[in-house]
């Protein structure tokens, strides 16, 4: 019985992390005015690092941040940093501030870096010219879910978008239904463009993490380029932002249901994130504490 009790109140813990999220939205945008001068400067070459989750912020970050001409953005993980590629400015994203392989991409590249972080007092700030510390966005839970919507909501209002607005879809991603194949389908695969393909790649490792789901993810456009010969009856497709409706009509031919985002993708992803805990539940499993997983990947010393 006492073990019974710890499940539900960790599953109480992230549903109420992830819906916190569009207060913690509009905190991480004021902060962004705050930390302005820390932030890459318009025009500036950056490399964006990070591992997991923190890898597919990096990649939306650098998206979102080309697409409004802010300047060349690449985005990798902190395991793959070409060591002979310069930029003016290196951000490293952990939400631990421990993780090996973003402390050791910091340590063989003379950076500068700035860190988004949740806890400025671990080793990664050791190693950085800037940080920026988000612990109004920290999580009890594993799965991650509120800091790295976090860190995209300070890299947007940088960008000067509508975090406000944003926020305001999330309110609304946190009371809205919830696709009614996604209880029953035995395949998800999430779909996007641009930032939103990033977010679909974390839409399904939340999924895969938090419920164990059988997930994939792809830029929209690349799903009839193959993967769409592995959906069918049993799968949900569903994009992080308004799908192309000629690519719906083909995803629905195969017999797949289709959801299609009318929301931002960070407010949709709030949705995905509630399926997953949703799942989890029904499925006996503990979403804060997925198996093999932990908080932070900390590695032997070589």
């Amino acid at each position: 019985m006492p073990v019974a009790r710890n499940r539900v109140r960790r599953v109480i813990k992230i549903a109420q992390e992830l819906g916190s999220q569009p207060e913690v939205w509009l905190e991480a945008a004021a902060l962004a005015g705050e930390a302005a001068d820390r932030l890459p400067d318009r025009g500036e070459r950056v490399a964006v690092v990070g591992c997991g989750t923190s890898l597919y912020v990096a990649q939306a970050a650098a998206s979102w941040r080309e697409r409004d001409g802010g300047g060349e953005t690449d985005a990798f993980p902190a395991s793959e940093m070409p060591a002979g590629r310069r930029y003016n400015r290196y951000v490293a994203i952990t939400r631990s501030g421990t993780t090996t392989e973003v402390l050791e991409a910091m340590q063989r590249t003379a950076g500068p870096w700035l860190l988004l972080t949740a806890d400025a007092r671990q080793p990664a700030s050791l190693h950085a010219a800037a940080t920026i510390a988000l612990p109004f966005a920290d999580e009890e839970s594993v799965v991650q879910t509120r800091f790295a919507t976090a860190c995209l909501a300070l890299w947007r209002a940088h960008l000067g978008h509508d975090v406000a607005g944003v926020a305001e879809e999330g309110r609304r991603a946190v009371e809205a239904g919830l696709p009614a194949s996604a209880r029953s389908a035995g395949q998800f695969v999430f779909i996007g463009r641009g930032p939103a393909a990033a977010i679909a790649s974390e839409a399904a490792l939340k999924l895969r993490e938090a419920a164990g789901c059988w997930t994939e993810a792809y830029p929209s456009m690349e799903l009839r380029h193959g993967p769409i010969s592995g959906v069918g009856p049993d799968t949900l497709v569903w994009s992080l932002d308004e799908l192309d409706p000629e690519l719906a009509d083909d995803v629905r031919a195969t017999g797949a249901s289709v959801e299609s985002g009318s929301l931002d993708p960070m407010a949709e992803l709030v949705r995905v994130q509630r399926v997953a805990v949703e799942l989890a539940q029904a499925r006996g499993l503990d979403p804060d504490r997925p198996k093999h997983l932990a908080r932070s990947v900390i590695l032997a010393p070589h």
